[in-house]
């Protein structure tokens, strides 16, 4: 697997309009079938100006259910990646997007499933209701949050997937404009007695500290999280803690070639920055796998990682923002 093999290009097949702000774009992959999983997400590449931005989007389609790939995006203020796509892109029109990747997924299990939504965040919680109620027999409960009932999004979806499901899925509706900001105690009361629960929890960042600071398990929390990352912190000192070290870390970019001496605790991408080049990346959280490339030389470790298996790490392949060299040198290659 290169960087290029992790991109493809996708027809808009249909655009539907769910709330005045949000639209579902219908995706078909050019390199079909695309295998993914409920409750994942791609990442699209889009060019804005001069600039090219890397943005990533749940999947609100259920492979178990949809024949049709399809990702939802909100307008956001100052979200230059998904308000461009809602003002520029139409059916027909083809944009670039990841393979389908992320861990917020359904696990082997028959605990009830508790849903916290907020917002956009129902996008992969639909994906993971849609994939519990076709495949397992497992209880679906949701509690979605928005603004106003015009905010909702997937009102309809959800009122209609209830019906088809009637006894296993229900949904609570929490509407700012009529019960003020969803507080801790609305969220104790709906979980009840669904304390041994999997609960999966998506939002904005206030909600998701709401349910965090209410959940008191013992079931297991899942949250899955696309704020912007927040500036690097230094990774852990048991990584490559040392402060004098000599090397040299060589990144390749297209036909570009450059070499920096090693930094104690730099990442990849850091030193590629360093170096002066520009290669890809989104998330910097070690989320999205817009930043992967190949180690040829050398070895690292990664800080974080929810995207690359084993059998990839063993391959050799890396995620630049997380990974810290651990060898005197080390040669990565984007492409």
């Amino acid at each position: 697997m290169t960087v290029a093999q992790m991109f493809q290009r996708a027809t808009v097949t249909r655009i539907i309009t769910e709330t005045p702000d949000a639209r579902t774009f219908v995706l078909a992959p050019h390199d079909a079938p695309f295998p993914y999983r409920a409750g994942q997400y791609c990442t699209l590449r889009v060019q804005v100006g001069e600039e090219e931005l890397y943005r990533s989007y749940s999947m609100s389609s259920a492979p178990e259910t949809d024949t049709e790939l399809m990702t939802t995006v909100k307008r956001v203020p100052g979200g230059r990646v998904s308000n461009w796509l809602l003002d520029n892109v139409a059916e027909g029109d083809e944009l670039t997007m990841t393979r389908a990747t992320g861990t917020f997924c359904l696990d082997d299990t028959d605990a009830p499933l508790l849903g916290f939504a907020g917002g956009s965040g129902i996008t992969p919680i639909l994906s993971l209701a849609k994939s519990a109620l076709a495949g397992t027999a497992r209880p679906v409960r949701l509690l979605c949050a928005d603004r106003d009932a015009t905010s909702a999004i997937f009102d309809d979806a959800l009122t209609e997937l209830a019906a088809r499901h009637p006894g296993r899925l229900t949904v609570q509706r929490h509407r700012d404009s009529e019960h003020g900001l969803l507080d801790a105690a609305t969220v104790a009361a709906f979980v009840g007695a669904d304390t041994g629960a999997d609960c999966y929890l998506c939002g904005p960042e206030g909600f998701m500290a709401v349910v965090r600071s209410a959940w008191a398990g013992p079931g297991r929390l899942f949250a899955e999280d696309f704020a912007p990352a927040a500036p690097a912190e230094d990774p852990p000192a048991d990584i490559n803690g040392a402060t004098d070290l000599s090397g040299t870390v060589t990144i390749r970019l297209g036909k570009k070639t450059a070499s920096v001496p090693r930094v104690a605790r730099e990442t990849l991408l850091g030193s590629a920055r360093r170096a002066g080049l520009a290669p890809p990346f989104s998330c910097e959280a070690g989320n999205c796998g817009t930043c992967i490339a190949h180690i040829t030389e050398g070895s690292a470790t990664m800080i974080a990682n929810t995207v690359l298996d084993d059998d990839e790490i063993a391959d050799g392949y890396i995620l630049t923002c997380q990974g810290v060299p651990d060898s005197a040198s080390i040669t990565v290659d984007y492409e």
